[in-house]
């Protein structure tokens, strides 16, 4: 049987759905030399997840700089605390590479983000937001995305939280590796479904799409 996935996933259906558990290394990066061992690690990988973090600004006119860059592999996150390191040599390195295929969702977004910690040259990225229209696909959130394809429910309760604290709560981190790890998921069976051609799409009834807002990632 083809495997069945939605144009536009409802979105009453995902709180009803199983939550999504990480069960991956977290490495938290404090330092630059921390960083040069981890970029090394992480340009030795074929693949990698990228997302990133920033404090919530909560009156007019207040704006934070991108604090956490979150990169995962299939098994483990590396979250770089930028707000401590900036956009170090070893980060401009990573984000500046062409030959690991690096993806994240709405990627234009977080590059603009980065940029304002320091100038670095952009590499090559793949956005999800852009793969997953190769197959039907029109929903923009990482977690209907996720939905759609798993059937699986990506929390996001810890997306407003203070991602300057000086201590990552352990669930920040496992919500910021989620995040990444969950764009390798996402990319690995969009791939799987283009080539094998083993999905069926579902077309919703345009009655039913009153989807207007905007998603959150």
């Amino acid at each position: 049987m083809k495997k069945l996935i939605y144009n536009k996933f409802d979105k009453l259906t995902i709180p009803s759905l199983k939550r999504v558990e990480y069960s991956g290394k977290i490495i938290v990066i404090y330092t630059t030399s921390e960083a040069e061992k981890a970029v090394d690690f992480l340009l030795s990988q074929s693949l990698l997840g990228l997302d990133t973090e920033t404090r919530p600004a909560f009156s007019k006119g207040r704006h934070f700089k991108c604090a956490l860059l979150q990169v995962a592999t299939p098994s483990q996150c590396f979250l770089f605390r930028m707000n401590q390191i900036g956009m170090c040599p070893a980060v401009a390195r990573l984000l500046a590479d062409t030959k690991v295929t690096k993806v994240g969702l709405a990627w234009n977004n977080d590059l603009l983000s980065l940029k304002e910690l320091g100038a670095f040259e952009t590499g090559s990225f793949v956005d999800l937001q852009q793969l997953v229209r190769e197959i039907g696909i029109e929903d923009q959130s990482l977690v209907k995305i996720y939905a759609n394809l798993f059937g699986q429910r990506i929390s996001k309760a810890e997306r407003l939280s203070n991602w300057e604290r000086d201590i990552l709560k352990d669930s920040q981190k496992i919500y910021a590796a989620i995040d990444a790890w969950a764009c390798i998921r996402i990319y690995e069976e969009v791939m799987r479904l283009k080539e094998e051609g083993d999905y069926e799409l579902v077309i919703r009834p345009e009655e039913n799409k009153q989807d207007h807002e905007t998603d959150i990632s």
